[in-house]
């Protein structure tokens, strides 16, 4: 084994979502774990959550990153402010960065000026925001686009100024919705890079995203949630909570090109979610 598992860095226990009377998303559980691998420097967390259209996957990244109220459950990440490795806290608004399909951005805001809007409550001094701006601008490759507008942009730059926006308010968590949704070939190809720097910047930057694209999720994540509507006692429930979970670093099929054995697991995956 090439890597470990040390403390955990989200934990989510009997999660449920209700709008009104109606139950969206339930008994949702899950813990992830902060990896190291050998000889690696940064190996960040990469999350994919799969299934069909209308089975809650939206409705948990809400629940996720604190923009819908909790029906019952709860949310911990790891406290990073606190000097125990173990320490964590509630989830509240903001803790974990939200970037939605359309990348939305400040209309009337440069990249700069969006960036600096970001860092507006950070403890950091004028010139160590300016530092931080620049040092990111540049390890995203913006450098062209750090005085233009939104829609000036390609996508791919509207989506990693959207992702930076997120970083700094949100530090090490991050979630994407969709992010792959609509895009040609080139931009999907940016937003896999994307993934890997975010990965590559700290071993504790965690990145949850969906998708429709099973191979992509092959491809990008070490672990692999499909969320369905389950099937109890013979009866088919109408609201979505995880009915499948693949560690593809306990599988041996982590951060390697994809192969027979992703087939295999493609094959596993979509059935489960033919299922729910």
């Amino acid at each position: 084994m090439d890597f470990s598992f040390k403390e955990t860095v989200l934990y989510v226990e009997n999660l449920s979502v209700a709008y009104d009377d109606t139950v969206i998303i339930k008994d949702i559980n899950l813990t992830e774990k902060d990896v190291v691998r050998n000889g690696v420097d940064c190996t960040g967390q990469v999350i994919a959550f799969v299934g069909r259209s209308g089975r809650g996957k939206s409705t948990f990244f809400k629940a996720l990153t604190g923009l819908v109220p909790l029906h019952t459950g709860k949310i911990l990440i790891k406290d990073f402010e606190s000097e125990d490795p173990a320490a964590a806290k509630m989830v509240k608004e903001g803790d974990i960065g939200l970037v939605n399909q359309k990348y939305t951005l400040f209309r009337h805001k440069t990249v700069t000026q969006t960036l600096r809007f970001a860092l507006r409550k950070s403890t950091l001094s004028e010139t160590e925001k300016d530092k931080k701006i620049k040092d990111y601008i540049h390890q995203w490759g913006l450098e062209t686009c750090a005085d233009k507008y939104p829609n000036e942009l390609s996508g791919g730059q509207r989506q990693r100024t959207a992702i930076i926006e997120q970083l700094f308010s949100s530090d090490k968590f991050i979630v994407l919705d969709e992010p792959f949704s609509g895009l040609d070939v080139g931009n999907i190809e940016e937003v896999k890079q994307s993934f890997e720097l975010l990965s590559s910047l700290s071993e504790y930057n965690t990145v949850i995203f969906s998708t429709h694209d099973i191979e992509l999720a092959l491809q990008l994540a070490q672990s692999i949630y499909v969320i369905g509507h389950p099937t109890i006692n013979g009866e088919k429930k109408d609201y979505g909570t995880i009915v499948a979970k693949y560690d593809l670093r306990e599988m041996g099929l982590a951060w390697k090109e994809v192969g027979e054995k992703h087939d295999k697991l493609y094959d596993e995956i979509v059935r489960q979610m033919m299922n729910s």
